[in-house]
């Protein structure tokens, strides 16, 4: 399979050289020969996609097109997509048709993007290998007994194997990034409010963000410009001038420094990992970086803070999945409170239940003080040490995550050893900064590696030139899976 970005794609549609609803056409034949062997979609919207296809084609004969216009795209299927059905990977919502599109949604649709489908996903957001047990597990495309990582795992899956150049996901404690570094792909979690969260089912709201996924950090600057912006109807919104997420990503590395946290190249990365990140390091020293030992004395309190926060915010955020608006309903019930019991002990897995009982706990009489208001105040010293950190250098890297992916099942009886491997990527989201993955490299048994680049808040177009320059140097997000 040969790789071709969404900056190709798009220069193609704009001479002409193919049209959309041909390019729509190539991918959706791609999906159904690969989509059986990897479950990278829940949902395909042929008809829906041809339609957006031949008006994006009508755009550009008129003259009307922006830089995305005609290029096929893939939701995760968590963002309202009116008219699609919208699951969050959950029988809660299996045949949840949205009446209305999401900010995201409706913002990738005015650039003239068409969507292919919906991506699958661990359900609800609430996991790390999308091993999602209603519609299955996604499977890597570079070794289909692996993981794909999670919670975006199915978008990740699906540009990794070819079957649409680019998607979008979520990353509340590194979703978007953990599984794009198990693929080989780039992906970009932004600061926290740049992207509205309006028509996203919310998991922990405080963490939620929106971001996209591709091959090449040019794709990523390309569609976060397209999905960032002011949205009223979020009230954590952030309302600042909308910027070009490209303009910077010429720009020499001449003078950058970057801090590697020594608590992130301790007991426990391993050393594949540690090689190709040490690679990649070495890379952008050649391009004019200079590295800096910083520290990040929180890191290991991150996962606790945020596996007290976000199952707080998640029994909150489920609780309207009651079977009485929509969603699931149990079909044999004697009164109301039986039928919240059976739909929701029918409509949610073992997974997200733990979550909300976890959550409930932690809110509870009693105990809200002893945990809650207790991770709190970690995310705000794990918050002042990405502060300081960012006082020292410009940027931060290293790795996404302390392994590559494993195999399917490993981690199925022992969640919280999946938990344990989020520790490179929670912190961000407590702290609402921006984050992505750069694939550098392969590990053991050929599967990717990502590097972590984490920068101040708003340093987007920062982290995307690195990234950028990176690439340019390097190939390793041009490698693609015998599929």
């Amino acid at each position: 399979m040969t790789v071709t970005s969404v900056k190709t794609l798009a220069e193609r549609l704009a001479q002409k050289k193919v049209s959309s609803r041909e390019l729509t056409e190539d991918y959706l034949a791609r999906i159904a020969r690969t989509n059986g062997t990897i479950n990278a979609f829940i949902t395909v919207d042929r008809d829906g996609a041809l339609a957006a296809a031949d008006a994006a084609d009508r755009r550009i004969a008129a003259g009307e097109a922006g830089p995305l216009t005609g290029v096929p795209i893939a939701h995760k299927d968590l963002f309202c997509t009116e008219g699609v059905l919208t699951t969050c990977g959950s029988k809660m919502l299996g045949n949840f048709v949205s009446p209305y599109d999401a900010h995201v949604v409706s913002r990738l649709k005015e650039a003239g993007t068409v969507c292919l489908g919906k991506t699958n996903m661990d359900e609800f957001a609430m996991g790390s290998t999308s091993e999602n047990p209603t519609f299955g597990a996604v499977r890597n495309p570079w070794n289909v007994d692996r993981v794909a990582g999670g919670s975006s795992g199915g978008a990740a899956a699906a540009v990794a194997a070819g079957m649409v150049p680019a998607g979008t996901g979520t990353d509340t404690g590194g979703s978007i990034r953990q599984p794009a570094a198990f693929t080989g792909i780039t992906g970009i979690k932004p600061t926290y409010g740049v992207v509205s969260r309006y028509g996203m089912v919310a998991y922990a709201s405080s963490l939620d963000q929106g971001g996209p996924m591709a091959h090449t950090a040019e794709d990523c600057a390309l569609l976060l410009g397209a999905m960032a912006g002011f949205d009223p109807r979020d009230s954590t919104s952030l309302d600042r001038p909308l910027e070009d997420y490209t303009r910077d990503l010429a720009r020499p590395l001449d003078g950058l420094k970057i801090g590697l946290p020594r608590e992130y190249f301790g007991d426990g990365l391993a050393d594949d990992v540690r090689t190709s990140v040490e690679a990649a390091l070495a890379e952008l020293r050649k391009l004019g970086a200079t590295t800096v030992e910083v520290s990040l004395p929180n890191t290991r309190l991150a996962i606790p803070a945020y596996y007290v926060i976000a199952p707080a915010e998640a029994s909150s955020n489920l609780s309207r999945f009651d079977g009485v608006r929509y969603g699931h309903r149990a079909s044999d019930y004697k009164d109301l409170a039986e039928m919240y019991e059976k739909s929701r002990a029918e409509g949610f897995s073992a997974e997200v239940k733990r979550r909300i009982l976890i959550g409930t706990y932690v809110l509870s009489h009693g105990y809200y003080d002893a945990y809650y208001i207790k991770a709190q105040q970690l995310r705000r010293l794990i918050a002042e040490d990405f502060q300081r950190a960012l006082g020292q250098c410009d940027v931060i890297a290293g790795p996404v995550a302390p392994t590559t992916a494993w195999e399917i099942g490993k981690m199925a009886d022992d969640p919280v050893q999946m938990y344990l491997s989020d520790v490179f990527t929670l912190g961000v989201n407590l702290a609402g900064l921006p984050g992505m993955s750069v694939p550098v490299g392969f590990g053991a048994a050929n599967m990717p590696v990502g590097m972590q680049l984490i920068g101040n808040y708003f340093a987007e177009a920062r982290l995307l030139n690195v990234a950028h320059r990176f690439q340019q140097a390097t190939d390793w997000h041009l490698r693609a899976p015998s599929l």
